[in-house]
C-alpha cells in the first residue's frame, strides 16, 4: 500500500507494523508530530498499546525502561534537547540491556536556539550503547524503524532510527507501507529470556562491585560487535520479504574511483545528482553512504574506500576542539589498515544551513584538486 507521508509519519507507521505495545514520549519540534501520529493510531483502535504521557524526555525514556523490562516492545521519539535530558536514561536503557527503539529527529543544539538539523544531538549519544541509523529518506525511515526492532530484540540493545529535522521530518513522499501480515513474519513477538515477573521474580538494575561491573561492559561491547552481523542479516531477510535492501554502508558509483565522498542522511540524496553529473563528465568519483553509525562498520567502510586515492567526509556535526565525527571515526578505523588515503574533513550544513549541488560540486572539486587538505577541517559556506 503507497502513501504519501512525511518522514515523521514513516517511522509513526514503523512503529504501528512492529506492533510497539507501549509508547511514552513528550513532544519537542520537529519530533511531535510521530508521537501525535502514533497517539492517532492508538485512539482509533489501530495500534492495540499503551500510551503514557510523561512531564518530560528524562521520564518519557524512564517509561520506556520500566515496560521494556517487563517483556513489552517499547518505543519513544525525541530530538535536540530533549534527547540530551533523556542523556541518563540512555546508559540505564543500554546498560539494563532493553531492547527500545528510538525515533530521533536530527535538531541543532542551544544556543543559539534551533529547530533546524544537524547531528550533534544523536552523536553526542554515542558512548551510551545505542545503536544508531541514519535514513536518507521516508522509505527508508519506515522500513529501518520495523528492522531495528529485530535487531534489537536479537542483541539486546536499543536503538535509534535517525532523521533530519525538516528536510525529511517534514517532507512528504510516496512511501510503500509494508504489508502487515509479513512483517509479522519479519518480526515475531519479543520473547525476553528475562523479564520482571512477579510470578518468576528477579532483581535488576542493582548495585554492582568491581567483581562484576567490568564484564557487563566487556558483554555490551560484544553484544554491539555482534550487532553488525545481526544488521546485516535483517537487512537481507527484509529484501527477500519486501524487495528493498538498504545496507549498512552502500556504494554508489565506486567502480574504479580515484575520490570518495562519504555521507550521510539528506545530504547523501544531494551529493547522488552531483556524482551523476561529475561521471557524466568523465571524472571518476563516487559516493560511500554511512547508515549504520553505531556500532562502527568498520571492514564495511574498509571494504568501501578500498583503492581510492582521496576521501571526503561530508560532516553535518562537530566535536568541538577535534572535528566532524564521521571523519574522526573512518580515520581510527582505517588507521589499522592497509587502507589510509588522505581525508578531507568538511564541515557543512550545521544548524539546517542549506546543502547545495553547488556545494557539493564544489567540495569535490577542491578534494580532486588537491593532494592532501591545507587545512584539518574545511569549513563549506561559513561567512567570516
Amino acid at each position: 500500500m503507497e502513501k504519501v507521508i512525511s518522514g515523521n509519519y514513516a517511522v509513526s507507521y514503523g512503529a504501528k507494523l512492529a506492533r510497539a505495545q507501549v509508547i511514552s514520549a513528550y513532544p519537542i519540534t520537529p519530533q511531535t508530530s510521530i508521537i501525535e501520529k502514533i497517539a492517532s493510531f492508538c485512539a482509533d483502535g489501530e495500534l492495540d498499546a499503551v500510551f503514557v504521557k510523561v512531564e518530560s524526555e528524562h521520564s518519557a525514556m524512564a517509561a520506556c525502561v520500566g515496560a521494556s523490562a517487563t517483556g513489552a516492545r517499547a518505543f519513544t521519539a525525541s530530538s535536540g534537547q530533549g534527547l540530551l535530558l533523556m542523556h541518563e536514561m540512555l546508559h540505564w536503557a543500554a546498560g539494563a540491556r532493553l531492547p527500545i527503539v528510538m525515533g530521533a529527529v536530527n535538531r541543532g543544539i542551544a544556543p543559539g536556539w534551533s529547530v533546524w538539523t544537524e547531528q550533534s544531538d544523536t552523536l553526542s549519544q554515542r558512548e551510551t550503547g545505542w545503536m544508531q541509523f541514519y535514513c536518507e529518506s521516508n522509505q527508508e525511515v519506515v522500513d529501518t524503524v520495523v528492522q531495528a526492532f529485530k535487531i534489537a530484540e536479537t542483541v539486546s540493545l536499543p536503538a535509534m532510527v535517525i532523521l533530519d529535522a525538516f528536510v525529511l521530518s517534514h517532507t512528504s513522499e510516496v512511501v510503500d507501507i509494508p504489508d502487515q501480515a509479513l512483517v509479522d513474519q519479519y518480526l515475531p513477538p519479543y520473547q525476553p529470556q528475562l523479564k520482571l515477573d512477579v510470578d518468576d521474580p528477579h532483581a535488576f538494575g542493582g548495585l554492582v562491585t568491581p567483581n562484576d561491573f567490568f564484564e557487563l561492559r566487556y558483554k555490551i561491547q560484544k553484544a554491539m560487535e555482534d550487532a553488525v552481523e545481526v544488521a546485516r542479516r535483517a537487512d537481507e531477510e527484509w529484501e527477500e520479504l519486501f524487495g528493498r535492501r538498504w545496507h549498512l554502508v552502500e556504494s554508489y558509483h565506486m567502480e574504479g574511483a580515484e575520490v570518495g565522498l562519504v555521507t550521510t542522511s539528506t545530504i547523501t540524496s544531494t551529493a547522488r545528482e552531483v556524482i551523476d553529473q561529475m561521471r557524466a563528465e568523465g571524472i571518476p568519483i563516487g559516493l560511500v553512504k554511512m547508515r549504520m553509525f553505531r556500532p562502527f562498520p568498520a571492514r564495511d567502510v574498509e571494504e568501501a574506500l578500498r583503492g581510492v586515492k582521496k576521501v571526503a567526509v561530508l560532516d553535518r556535526n562537530l566535536s568541538f576542539g577535534f572535528g566532524g565525527i564521521f571523519a574522526e571515526e573512518i580515520k581510527a578505523a582505517l588507521y589499522s589498515t592497509a587502507v589510509r588515503p588522505p581525508i578531507f574533513n568538511f564541515i557543512l550544513g550545521l544548524g539546517g544551513r542549506d546543502v547545495t549541488p553547488a556545494l557539493i560540486r564544489e567540495i569535490a572539486d577542491y578534494t580532486l584538486e588537491h593532494d592532501e587538505p591545507a587545512q584539518d577541517l574545511i569549513w563549506m559556506g561559513v561567512r567570516a
